[in-house]
């Protein structure tokens, strides 16, 4: 057992924390997760409504007596998301620990802290982390430039980035990006982070909901086999790379300004959950960090 203020906070054995990966992060890898003595972590807007996520929150209440949080993602969409219902449910449904990200999450941070639980939000700068200590959160989820998913704009690694954090905010840190094993976890706590937050890494486990073909793609895969796209957006995403990845940034390469609309079909939502649904890497864009180059098995 480790003994950070994360574990105290959190109420885990080990000061890990899984990712709310979108379409992944449920109940069944939640509870591995959690049972393992570390923190499982649902994604919130994989459930396609409010009710789908309470009913999924109690599957995961079924499968673990130990603490999990939720993700609660807020951003712009076409369509709008009843994210107050999401936080309703989140609330009613006795979760303890909720992570953000996205926008400002400061109108749901004053519900959450109000019904005793624990916040984190997720930060690509140092500027972000401040505000989310100004709006009330208990800990911050620092992402590197190296993390799977939105990295942001100022490609910090997380060498800098971390011992930056430390410096200028009070709150505790989960390190997120690069990690993938105990030496990462050891050097997070090094640079001044309490614990680490993985996403990637819990890709390849048996548990985790998606094709088999998917995890041992990424077993065989390099640090080199993740790609940037919507970097003409400054919308940055890191991606595993394929051959939708090569036609998006053929696109982005093209003189003058990159039209969102043309790229749209290809890398939809829905393309990338038909890959871990049916495992076929190459029909959608799916988010992958580099520690992939760390990764060679698929372990409990």
């Amino acid at each position: 057992m480790f003994d950070t203020r994360i574990t105290r906070l959190l109420g885990i054995d080990y000061p890990v924390v899984q990712g709310g990966m979108q379409w992944v992060a449920r109940a069944e890898l939640v509870a591995a997760v959690s049972n393992a003595g570390g923190l499982g972590i649902l994604s919130a807007l994989t459930q396609p409504t409010p009710n789908d996520l309470a009913a999924e929150i109690e599957r995961t209440k079924s499968l673990t007596k130990k603490p999990f949080g939720v993700n609660l993602t807020i951003l712009p969409t076409i369509k709008p998301v009843p994210y107050a219902d999401y936080a309703r449910v989140i609330i009613e449904g006795g979760v303890k620990v909720v992570e953000t990200a996205g926008n400002n999450p400061q109108e749901y941070i004053r519900r959450f802290k109000e019904a005793g639980i624990v916040c984190i939000h997720k930060a690509t700068a140092v500027r972000h982390c401040v505000k989310a200590e100004k709006v009330g959160c208990d800990i911050v989820s620092v992402d590197g430039f190296e993390c799977a998913g939105h990295p942001g704009e100022d490609d910090v690694p997380g060498l800098v980035l971390l011992p930056r954090a430390a410096e200028e905010s009070s709150i505790q840190i989960l390190a997120s990006g690069g990690i993938g094993d105990g030496r990462g976890l050891a050097a997070a706590l090094a640079l001044g982070a309490e614990g680490v937050n993985m996403g990637t890494r819990f890709l390849a486990t048996v548990e985790a909901p998606i094709h088999h073909n998917v995890k041992e793609h990424m077993v065989r895969a390099s640090e080199r086999d993740t790609a940037l796209l919507f970097r003409t957006l400054q919308n940055t995403s890191r991606v595993f790379r394929n051959d939708i990845t090569a036609q998006v940034l053929a696109i982005e390469a093209r003189p003058g300004q990159t039209d969102f609309n043309e790229l749209a079909p290809l890398v939809s939502g829905q393309r990338g959950r038909l890959v871990w649904q049916d495992g076929d890497i190459h029909h959608g864009t799916w988010s992958c960090g580099q520690v992939v180059g760390l990764i060679k098995d698929i372990p409990t």
